[in-house]
């Protein structure tokens, strides 16, 4: 059975009363001292032999010292010399060390990268990995990175839905050709297609209205970011809706999280993190990425020790 097609049947069973498990990844090292081949490929083959549903990445190409925009996750943590890794790149030394966790970005941002070329690349991580490949995407908030990449900020989001379409083009059709508003090509070979058909799923980030509709007429799931059960509630009601208007089964979206581990929360005990991912799971979520990235590599796997051995068996029984 193919990853695309397990992660599909799962979303379903998922609806049925919150009877199956909700799968818990978490972020590579990919940063700061640990921005690292010894660092990543120690983490990934660590997590994979603890059976970790997945491995995530984060995509940024440069840091502009000025920041115009809102950071998702509150103040951007990252100051402008700080090392970090390409997405593209670091995702791809995960698929070569490992042989089991699918392999996530959260999320790709569409504007950094012709697509043409960022299909091949996502084609490629799909091939190398025997498909196990999550297209996380989102349109980005940070202007001046956008900028400098050679991306139109305020039309962005247009942009970023015809890139969508040149990947779903590119990746399933035998003779692929396009012509939108800012990519055009024909009468050209495209190879390998991905191993998950008909392609790797894309699971879009954002909760604005153009990033829902995003979901519901481009996406195979959703992928929110730093949301409280609460927010998440309210915000999966403006997905409902979007969906209905677009006449898409909400059931078929696939609906996934991106959650940070703080410690503060973990002073307070593994019972706090289960009851939290608890309700994320009771609200239906089949996917939650656990990012607890630390600057120090033996944390990083007391955690990952933690997640695997005390939090995950007891999220499994919520």
């Amino acid at each position: 059975m193919i990853a695309g097609m397990t992660v599909r049947r799962l979303t379903r069973a998922g609806r049925r009363g919150n009877l199956c498990a909700m799968d818990i990844g978490c972020h590579l090292p990919t940063q700061g001292p640990l921005a690292t081949g010894d660092a990543l490929t120690t983490f990934a083959r660590e997590a994979d032999k603890r059976s970790v549903a997945s491995l995530w990445v984060s995509d940024h190409v440069v840091f502009p010292r000025k920041a115009t925009g809102n950071y998702p996750g509150g103040r951007f943590p990252h100051p402008p010399d700080k090392p970090y890794l390409e997405a593209v790149v670091a995702l791809s030394a995960a698929a070569s060390c490992t042989t089991r966790a699918r392999l996530g970005a959260s999320v790709f941002i569409l504007g950094h990268r012709h697509p043409v070329v960022m299909a091949k690349m996502l084609t490629s991580i799909d091939a190398l990995s025997n498909g196990r490949l999550i297209c996380g995407v989102g349109v980005g908030w940070w202007k001046e990175e956008l900028e400098i990449l050679g991306a139109p900020f305020h039309e962005r989001g247009r942009q970023a839905d015809e890139m969508l379409r040149v990947f779903k083009a590119l990746w399933t059709e035998d003779n692929p050709s396009f012509a939108g508003e800012y990519f055009r090509f024909s009468d050209i070979g495209f190879a390998p297609k991905p191993v998950q058909k008909p392609h790797p799923p894309i699971w879009v980030g954002g909760d604005s209205p153009g990033a829902f509709r995003r979901v519901v007429t481009l996406g195979d799931g959703w992928h929110a970011t730093s949301k409280t059960p609460a927010q998440l509630k309210e915000a999966l009601g403006r997905l409902r809706a979007a969906a209905d208007a677009a006449r898409r089964p909400f059931e078929s979206i696939a609906l996934s999280i991106r959650y940070a581990l703080k410690d503060e929360l973990v002073a307070k005990g593994a019972q706090a993190v289960v009851d939290e991912l608890g309700e994320y799971k009771r609200l239906g979520l089949v996917h939650a990425m656990v990012d607890f990235r630390r600057d120090d590599l033996g944390r990083m796997l007391e955690l990952l020790d933690l997640v695997t051995g005390t939090i995950r068996p007891a999220v499994d029984r919520a």
